[in-house]
Parts: C-alpha cells; sequence; structure tokens
C-alpha cells in the first residue's frame, strides 16, 4: 500500500531515475547518430532552457521528455534512420540487462532504486516502440520506423 512515507521514494523515481532512463535512451540515439556521421542536438526536458553546453540543451522540466535530432547523415538510407531510431530502445534493453547481471553477480545490492530503473525502461522500450503519433504530430520511434520504410525518407518534425 502506497502512504506518506512512500513520498520520497516517488519524488526520487519521478526527478532522478526517470531522467536518467532518459539519458540512457536518448544516448543511443545520439551515439548511433554519431556513428553514421550525423551532426547531432540533444535536449532534455521541455520548457524554458536551463543551460546549453555545445550541442547539449537542458531545459527546466528536465524529468518530462528528451529527444535526439539530427542531420547530416553520412550514410543516409532508410536502414540507417531505422538504426538510429531504434538505438534508443536498444540501450534501454542494454541498460536492463546490466543492471541485472551487476544484481546478480553481488556487485549492486537489491534496491528499489533499481527496481524503478528496470520499470521505467521497459516502459520506455514499450512506448518507444508502439507506433504513433503525439497531439503535436511527432511520431514515436516506432512510427518513425515505420514512415522511414514506407515512405523511404525521414522527417525531423521538431524543426
Amino acid at each position: 500500500m502506497f502512504t506518506l512515507d512512500d513520498m520520497w521514494m516517488f519524488f526520487l523515481a519521478f526527478f532522478l531515475t526517470l531522467p536518467i532512463v532518459t539519458i540512457v535512451h536518448e544516448l543511443g540515439h545520439v551515439l548511433a547518430a554519431r556513428l553514421f556521421g550525423a551532426k547531432i542536438k540533444f535536449t532534455l526536458g521541455t520548457g524554458k532552457t536551463l543551460f546549453k553546453i555545445g550541442a547539449i540543451e537542458v531545459k527546466r522540466l528536465y524529468f518530462m521528455e528528451g529527444w535526439c535530432q539530427y542531420e547530416e547523415l553520412t550514410f543516409n538510407t532508410k536502414w540507417t534512420h531505422a538504426i538510429i531510431y531504434l538505438a534508443g530502445s536498444l540501450f534501454n534493453l542494454a541498460a536492463i540487462l546490466i543492471v541485472n547481471s551487476l544484481i546478480y553477480a553481488g556487485i549492486f545490492h537489491v534496491h528499489i532504486f533499481f527496481y524503478q530503473f528496470v520499470y521505467f525502461s521497459v516502459y520506455f522500450i514499450f512506448f518507444s516502440l508502439f507506433p504513433f503519433r503525439t497531439g503535436d504530430g511527432r511520431p514515436s520511434d516506432g512510427q518513425a520506423i515505420y514512415d522511414v520504410f514506407k515512405y523511404g525518407t525521414s522527417k525531423d518534425l521538431l524543426d
């Protein structure tokens, strides 16, 4: 049962664990895009900009969302776009496997933080690969992969 004693863990999950999972996910997109020679812009959060360092921008509501924009791919094919869109979920999956392996090996102790990390990572994998468009027309990663193979192009709706 959820009690007032559990509130601190809720805030920890919401303001720390969820942003870490978002960063892992977006890091997958960033590294895949860089692998194919793209210029990237990585944004964590929404709202007014708190700070910007190079291609990395952190917004006031840092815990709400994140995205990676890329352009000028060296290898500009349907498959490279699909790999970039899929890389976020693959990084989340790898993080789940690493965390569970470290717990199994006794390096990490069983803790609710790791349960939450794995839970949010599974959530990210499912909802990023589920094909849909947000209310403002942006595609999920799954929808973007579908669009790339159906139409043969990648459109960045954030620009």
